[in-house]
């Protein structure tokens, strides 16, 4: 329960700036919302395309580690 305190405490006022900083650059509410709540709408292709990259390298790095630990537990 203080784990999700912390982290409630923590995205409320990230989003209060997300949201005061899109109201600034002139957006509306709604716009501001949205971009808020949902990132990828305001990511450019390029942008979509190397967090695709990031994504798959952590997932390969975990089954890759998950393969090695598993190798080494059952050589001992």
């Amino acid at each position: 329960m203080k784990i999700f305190g912390i982290t409630v405490l923590i995205l409320a006022p990230l989003v209060v700036i997300s949201l005061g900083m899109d109201i600034l650059l002139g957006f509306d509410l709604d716009n501001s919302i949205k971009h808020a709540f949902n990132p990828f709408l305001v990511k450019d292709p390029v942008e979509l395309i190397l967090f695709l990259i990031l994504l798959a390298f952590l997932v390969f790095s975990f089954f890759y580690r998950k393969k090695k630990n598993g190798n080494t537990k059952g050589q001992q």
